[in-house]
């Protein structure tokens, strides 16, 4: 084994390359959270994916440079997205793994290392955008409710608790993060009418609080047997410790067998069925993508494309000659 390798940690991943490449690769990573204020999660996919990119190169017998990079050839980079594929990568993960090679490109750019030209002569895969799936009205309203769990071993305030998170994930479209991160302070109760959302980037906005949503959250709170101080998290876990996701996720599934849903049937399912069932009673495109909190209308258009495809469904199902359309 070379010594560079040798001498990695086992615990770190291994990073190809020379000192000043490993080093070009900290300083990006560390703007991605820091400046751009990517999600943990998204600074770690993509540093992975960098880094398999950076493996494929050092099969060549030598660690690459950054000159490498900058002189690579359009070649190099299909090479790349060839091998991924051959692994069995699907065109989402290899657009993903491209972005991220495209970063850091654009990151050595702006060091004053030059241009990587190649990533701008190779396209994108074509990737075929998933439709969200939202449930049912009726499922959606049961879901968010205590009563389906009345029968579990659970303590009451637990229930509780886990029906208000729920019921701002349906009644707000909240992310769960976005819920989970609210502080006691900002408690959406009966009397607020708005909550303040701190979304992806940091980014702020201020979302309706429907009556039946501050109920449930009053009601967790008068259940709840822990102190909650003012800056602290809203939702606690058993022994008031900051609530985990999965616990919200645990949730779900339960509700979801009770309630014969489909494994889509997930917590962000909730906040995909907020702005379904929003559209469907002719909400405004652009009102929902400000109440969701997302950056670009295209990706709240996604919903619009639900709809068509329940429209040709039910078409589908009920006109007499649907089996019988003529070809175009």
């Amino acid at each position: 084994m070379p010594l560079r390798r040798a001498l990695q940690p086992a615990s770190e991943p291994v990073w190809p390359g020379d000192a000043a490449l490993r080093a070009a690769v900290a300083a990006w990573q560390d703007g991605l959270a820091r400046e751009r204020r990517m999600a943990a999660n998204t600074v770690e996919a993509y540093g992975r994916d960098l880094r398999q990119f950076l493996v494929h190169l050092d099969g060549r017998g030598r660690p690459p440079a950054i000159a490498d990079l900058v002189a690579m050839k359009p070649r190099d980079v299909r090479g790349f997205m060839a091998a991924r594929r051959a692994d069995g990568a699907c065109g989402r993960s290899l657009m993903r793994a491209l972005a991220g090679v495209r970063s850091f490109a654009r990151h050595l750019e702006r060091e004053g290392h030059g241009t990587v030209a190649a990533l701008g002569a190779v396209r994108s895969p074509k990737v075929e955008r998933r439709l969200p799936r939202p449930l049912p009205v009726s499922a959606a309203k049961a879901i968010t409710t205590a009563d389906l769990r009345a029968g579990e071993d659970r303590e009451p305030w637990i229930l509780a608790r886990d029906a208000a998170v729920l019921a701002l994930l349906y009644g707000a479209g909240l992310r769960i993060a976005e819920a989970l991160s609210l502080s006691r302070r900002d408690a959406p109760v009966p009397g607020i009418d708005t909550v303040r959302v701190t979304g992806k980037g940091d980014k702020e906005r201020m979302v309706p609080v429907l009556p039946v949503v501050a109920r449930a959250v009053a009601d967790y709170l008068a259940a709840c047997p822990h102190a909650l101080p003012p800056e602290g998290p809203l939702f606690v876990g058993a022994r008031g410790g900051p609530l985990s996701p999965r616990i919200i996720q645990y949730a779900v599934a339960s509700l979801r067998g009770a309630l014969g849903l489909p494994a889509s049937a997930t917590p962000h399912a909730l906040r995909h069925s907020f702005a379904t069932h929003l559209l469907a009673r002719q909400g405004e495109l652009r009102a929902i993508q400000e109440l969701l909190g997302h950056a670009s209308l295209s990706t709240t258009q996604l919903y619009t494309q639900i709809d068509a495809v329940r429209l040709m469904s039910a078409f589908d199902a009920a006109h007499p000659r649907a089996g019988r359309r003529p070809s175009t």
